[in-house]
């Protein structure tokens, strides 16, 4: 008798627990249910336009990209293999410059990021917005990189251009380069030093809004926005 209540005792805590398990789910889904369209779009906004402007003021200030070693661009891959030789003609301080100007010339350029990344967000759709909302932690960054990377590149190019050819050695690499690239030595991307700049600035800038997209997501409430606690708390 013992052996049959105790065999009826854990049926029922394993039904309870699965009960349990099974009621759980549809609070999550009740909670993003629960969203209006309204709020989702809201809240999205918002957490979007907030981490754009947090990754464009952090890059965009004097030392965002050369301080970082994160997102410092180095000297490409050609030009470092040349670097050790470079130095022992005399010419390392031509090629901390270089590291330098490419560096500040993508502080210079993210800094005009900042209208195309909020056209970005208003132009979303609510579509756009559920799918970013359950799409995974760099869901938003995508939607950034889908919506805004030729845009940016147009903008950042002409900046990255300005500054480059202030120094002469970017002349002579982008001669070196565009040769080997003829012979499939050297990357399209890396024959131009113009165009290594700009892509390797908007990387920067996409990892910068990375990293503040899962701040967001991890504590919604910390960001002090009622909208966003609302909307990202619902995926909790």
């Amino acid at each position: 008798m013992r052996h049959s209540t105790n065999i009826l005792t854990r049926a029922a805590c394993a039904f309870s627990l699965v009960a349990g398990l099974c009621l759980n789910l549809p609070v999550v889904a009740a909670g993003l249910d629960a969203l209006s369209n309204s709020d989702t779009a809201s809240g999205l906004k918002e957490a979007l336009t907030r981490g754009a402007e947090a990754a464009v003021a952090q890059l965009g200030r004097k030392d965002g990209f050369l301080g970082d070693q994160r997102v410092k661009i180095p000297l490409p891959d050609t030009l470092q293999k040349a670097e050790k030789g470079l130095r022992m003609i005399g010419m390392g301080k031509q090629a901390d410059e270089l590291v330098e100007t490419m560096n500040r010339a993508a502080e210079t350029a993210v800094s005009e990021a900042k209208p195309v990344l909020v056209n970005a967000v208003k132009s979303m759709s609510i579509s756009d917005a559920r799918g970013i909302l359950t799409g995974g932690d760099d869901s938003a960054t995508q939607y950034f990189k889908r919506t805004t990377s030729d845009d940016l590149a147009t903008r950042f190019l002409p900046i990255v251009k300005q500054a480059t050819a202030k120094v002469g050695l970017a002349s002579q690499y982008n001669q070196f380069a565009g040769a080997g690239a003829k012979f499939g030595l050297v990357s399209k991307d890396a024959a131009d030093i113009d165009t290594y700049v700009t892509h390797k600035a908007m990387d920067g800038l996409f990892l910068m809004i990375a990293e503040q997209e899962k701040a967001i997501r991890k504590d919604p409430v910390g960001t002090g926005s009622a909208i966003i606690s609302k909307v990202f708390g619902a995926l909790k």
